[in-house]
């Protein structure tokens, strides 16, 4: 029986699949569905499987005990991109979910079983345990294990659940947070910065700036764009760990997400032979993500960090991370990817930078050190691409270049390939 660390994924056939949730319980921890469509949100109330609705509108996915769905993946509507198993705790049991023995799933499918324990909760009262979706026409699993602190009405709203009776007390964070507020410079301000030191504002502050000076300079004021980072986590990047200069790197990144995404977070993926897809990075908890997530080995926030490996292979995180792009999206996407070498399998990623090239990424690879980087020096010389869908460049030191200089090399590329993509219809 296969299990999933935190953040993994593996596919599963299309057909009947069993999801059996240990722990579950109603009227303790009450388990539920949400199905979810390509903004991440019902499409009506009636796309939410409970106790008091225990069959979605189609029958394709049904409660059939406090413990366990039962879903036809065959007959799940063609709009529906994604279902969400979560629990939550009854708002007459005190504690978290981290308290609930054995909480986990287990999902039967025709090709076998897959085990996806709940890791690394801690205050959590209301939880996505697993994910099942759609990528390039195959059902995937995930491992999600990540929830909310204010229970219930936060899960709810969060899936875009209408919630008529919400008490009076009901905290912040169950509801959206506040648009960002961008300055007459263009420089933007997101929910959470508030929480941060006055020193770390003010850093914050200098890097966003010098961000809206590159984007301002390159005529892209204002673009958005979803940001996502890989980082190297092989063994031979054992000095970048334990010098703390990815975690920096983590921290530069941050004001990025802040001026060009719209939540202002960043999508992160560790990698080497497998990869791990982290929980997002908000700029309120950098320190603490990066203490939680940027090891080489160990478990750490329910990930085993050994799954992942310790030498490079790049195919299968940049094939996740191309999975989830759609040619045509109006939201393209920045891939910011540290490695300190590799990619020496140097025809089948020419190949999937082709077939990258007519999906809506820019790819700015940035090389840690002095190393071989494999195909990655040819990239301005690769031929057969749609458009110029990615950039390179190395440092000796990244902690020694200057915030204005990083980014300058991070975005120069970034609005050209931008342009030619709106040209080519390959971004919306």
């Amino acid at each position: 029986m296969a299990e999933l660390a935190r953040g993994e994924n593996t596919t599963i056939p299309s057909g009947p699949v069993t999801v059996a949730v240990a722990g579950a319980r109603q009227g303790t921890v009450d388990l539920m569905v949400f199905q979810l469509g390509a903004d991440q949100r019902v499409r009506s109330d009636a796309d939410f499987v409970f106790f008091n609705q225990p069959a979605s509108p189609e029958g394709a996915v049904r409660l059939v005990a406090a413990d366990r769905i039962g879903v036809d993946l065959a007959a799940i509507p063609a709009g529906i991109e994604r279902l969400s198993v979560a629990v939550a705790l009854d708002d007459s049991v005190p504690g978290s979910l981290s308290a609930v023995p054995g909480l986990g799933v287990q999902i039967a499918h025709t090709a076998g079983e897959t085990t996806a324990p709940a890791l690394g909760l801690s205050t959590e009262r209301a939880a996505v345990l697993l994910e099942i979706y759609r990528r390039n026409g195959a059902w995937k699993l995930r491992n999600v294990s990540a929830g909310w602190d204010t229970g219930l009405s936060a899960l709810v709203v969060h899936h875009g659940v209408q919630v008529d009776d919400q008490p009076a007390s009901a905290e912040p964070a169950a509801v959206a947070p506040p648009p960002a507020v961008v300055d007459s410079a263009g420089v933007r301000t997101v929910a959470g910065e508030a929480k941060l030191s006055l020193e770390k504002r003010q850093r914050l502050d200098l890097r966003k700036r010098e961000v809206a000076k590159v984007l301002l300079d390159k005529g892209a004021a204002g673009v958005r764009a979803r940001v996502v980072l890989v980082i190297d986590k092989t063994g031979s990047m054992h000095r970048e760990y334990t010098s703390a200069r990815i975690h920096q790197v983590v921290e530069r990144m941050v004001p990025i997400a802040v001026q060009v995404d719209d939540d202002g977070t960043l999508e992160p993926y560790l990698y080497a032979v497998s990869f791990a897809r982290l929980p997002d990075i908000a700029v309120h908890d950098v320190e603490s993500w990066c203490a939680t997530y940027l090891h080489l080995g160990g478990v750490h926030g329910g990930i085993d960090y050994e799954q992942i490996g310790g030498y490079n292979d790049e195919l299968p995180v940049m094939g996740e991370i191309i999975s989830t792009l759609t040619a045509g999206a109006s939201m393209p996407t920045l891939v910011l990817f540290f490695t300190d070498g590799g990619f020496h399998k140097k025809g089948p990623i020419t190949a999937l930078m082709k077939k990258a090239s007519g999906l809506p990424a820019f790819w700015q690879f940035v090389g840690l050190g002095k190393a071989n980087y494999g195909v990655l020096e040819k990239l301005d010389t690769m031929r057969g691409r749609v458009v110029d869908n990615a950039g390179f460049f190395s440092v000796d030191d990244i902690s020694q270049v200057s915030d204005a200089e990083l980014y300058r090399r991070l975005l120069g590329e970034f609005p050209d390939w931008l342009r030619a993509a709106r040209a080519a219809r390959i971004v919306g």
